[in-house]
């Protein structure tokens, strides 16, 4: 009986601390913003989920709306331009000063 009760006690362990792992393991979703916010006619709200003004304008003239750029885009990071680096002339033989 002992050892049945072991293991129902561990089964039950199992169970009760799988979803906590699930829980841990996933990330929180991130806003993804775009450049382009096709604002509706008549103050009907808003899209910002266009990559290109031309996209934008094709959902914005169904609706009589208008596209405007987004506020909130900053854009894709773009890499630091590496600085060449500075070269000394070598020193030459007997002119260090004592």
């Amino acid at each position: 009986m002992t050892l049945r009760l072991f293991r129902l006690a561990g089964l039950a362990g199992i169970v009760l601390t799988s979803p906590l792992g699930v829980v841990l393991a996933v990330t929180p979703a991130q806003a993804v913003e775009y450049p382009w916010c096709s604002n509706f006619h008549d103050g009907a709200g808003s899209n910002c989920g266009f990559t290109s003004y031309e996209q934008c304008m094709q959902t914005a003239r169904g609706s009589g709306g208008y596209c405007a750029p987004n506020d909130l885009y900053i854009g894709p990071a773009r890499p630091q331009a590496r600085r060449p680096a500075r070269r000394h002339p070598a020193a030459k033989p007997g002119s260090q000063k004592d």
